[in-house]
């Protein structure tokens, strides 16, 4: 397929990234990158890369990645409540700042013959290319004026991107609580003197702290000082007598983007203006770049332009489809972690772990584990519970196995069968999948826990079921525990024997109390 000139709207990180490899791929084209602002004037601080993504960025451009790494900075992860903490080695998640990240695509995009235009804002409407790439972030005026299909989903929860002038000893995850409410920073190095300092609270607090006042009254390019003074002191104990920093800092809420077409015509969209997933799973850089190594190599394997986008999108959206439905668990997770601060703090960070599906308890034991020793300590009377750690494979037949004290009964195990008439009268169904798809959008899932908690009222037991795959199974575990923390009611989660692991999971993180195992529908 022949391309004569191409445009690329953005200049970021997805946007470089798939001008280099295109012009790499496509020697003879003229591509563009049109970006609006101006060259070292960019906003934000640190970005992190894990080992898979840079397995994938050394694949498709070893040279690019060999710099981007040569400014990176490693680091391991610190969970702190109070004055107890709990840690894990990440050493193969590095960060590295933004600006720099930027400056080393420019110059490998300016190298293989790219022409970088800044300062100007650029439509897709008014461009003489063949191919117009939109990479024009989260806000993208090009998907707001395209036929995309756009579905923009706002979270409750209010954050902000600060920095701080020495790089922290390790990453941090620390709530801190003042007069108004509690506050979580997601806190890491990514150079000898600077860290990124994210700091996130809910909708209740940030009025009460008239933090709303002050993001009204803000200029647009200006940072929240009030804020960023505050949360200094609130932070204090952590930031070792330094000052949080802005760049055009204020209080946003996350905008999660779907969209039902990701290209229009010549135009296709990339990386945020495509899908945004929460930055608690750190992955915005992570699927623009990935985007760009997957459409360059889709239009060098199509004949003609429409081919070759709907290539892109069929082989892109499985993955990034996946990574949405982790990060909006991840999100709603981080958005009540205030509900758990009196956890043991290695049940905490295992219960992080595990929050969305993505690492599963005896994994993360054979990596880290002695925090699974404390988490598993804590949520078990038999000491010896602990010590399958040295066994991780037989970790979840023992925790099956654990008896339960609760609501005046006793259970042998956690294991019940797959018969809520078997627990005797008292007992409510509420089937999650009525209300949440498996994507488990933020108003299903509160429309859940509404039913849960009305059923609760009236129920000793409230027995949550829906369909066996393990998107639904993962939902009504995300409800399941809500509802724990709210009712004194014994919760018990039907499920599949395929996601028996996610079910010790969710014991051991406290989201449930008991589980009935079935075998999946269509078995024999």
């Amino acid at each position: 397929m022949e391309l004569r000139r191409v445009a690329v709207l953005g200049g970021g990180p997805g946007g470089l990234y798939a001008a280099r490899l295109l012009k790499l791929a496509r020697p003879g084209c003229e591509v563009v990158v049109h970006e609006q602002g101006l060259p070292d004037q960019t906003f934000g601080f640190g970005v992190g890369l894990a080992a898979r993504t840079q397995a994938r960025l050394a694949e498709a451009d070893p040279a690019t990645l060999d710099d981007i790494l040569a400014t990176a900075w490693s680091h391991d992860m610190r969970l702190r409540v109070g004055d107890r903490e709990a840690g894990m080695d990440v050493s193969s998640l590095v960060a590295v700042g933004r600006a720099d990240l930027l400056r080393v695509l420019a110059r490998h995009a300016e190298d293989a013959g790219v022409k970088l235009e800044f300062g100007t804002r650029r439509a897709a409407d008014e461009l003489d290319a063949d191919l117009v790439i939109a990479a024009d972030g989260v806000g993208s005026a090009t998907r707001a004026a395209g036929d995309f299909g756009e579905d923009v989903e706002i979270g409750t929860g209010w954050y902000l991107w600060a920095g701080v002038d020495v790089a922290l000893p390790h990453a941090l995850f620390a709530p801190e609580r003042d007069e108004h409410g509690v506050y979580v920073t997601h806190a890491y190095p990514y150079a000898p003197d600077r860290s990124t300092f994210l700091v996130e609270t809910d909708a209740a607090t940030w009025r009460a702290a008239g933090f709303d006042r002050t993001t009204a009254a803000l200029p647009p390019d200006a940072s929240d000082d009030v804020a960023l003074d505050h949360l200094s002191d609130v932070f204090a104990r952590h930031l070792d007598g330094h000052r949080l920093i802005g760049n055009r800092t204020r209080w946003l809420r996350f905008r999660t983007v779907r969209c039902a077409r990701w290209h229009d015509g010549r135009t296709v969209l990339l990386g945020d203006a495509a899908h945004t997933a929460h930055y608690s799973v750190g992955s915005g850089t992570k699927l623009a770049m990935e985007d760009a190594i997957a459409l360059v190599a889709a239009l060098d394997g199509a004949d003609d332009p429409e081919t070759a986008l709907r290539a892109y999108e069929a082989a892109r959206r499985p993955a990034v489809t996946r990574l949405q439905d982790i990060a909006e668990r991840s999100r709603r997770w981080w958005e009540s972690f205030p509900e758990r601060l009196d956890a043991p703090v290695e049940q905490l960070l295992v219960a992080y772990m595990t929050r969305a599906g993505n690492v599963a308890l005896d994994r993360f034991a054979a990596g880290t584990p002695a925090v699974v020793r404390g988490a598993l300590a804590a949520w078990s009377d038999d000491p010896a519970l602990a010590d399958t750690v040295e066994h991780p494979e037989t970790i979840p037949d023992e925790v099956l196995e654990q008896p339960l004290q609760a609501g005046g009964r006793t259970f042998t195990s956690r294991l019940v069968p797959d018969d809520p008439a078997a627990l005797g009268a008292g007992v409510s169904v509420v089937d999650v999948g009525a209300d949440a798809r498996p994507a488990g959008r933020e108003s299903d899932v509160e429309a859940a826990l509404e039913r849960a908690l009305a059923a609760a009222a009236d129920a000793d037991v409230v027995w949550f079921t829906g369909a066996d795959d393990r998107a639904s199974v993962l939902t009504r575990l995300e409800v399941a525990e809500r509802l724990r923390r709210r009712a004194p009611a014994l919760v018990v989660v039907a499920a599949p024997t395929t996601c028996r692991g996610d079910v010790v999971d969710g014991l051991v993180s406290d989201r449930l109390h008991l589980a009935a195992l079935r075998d999946p529908e269509g078995d024999t």
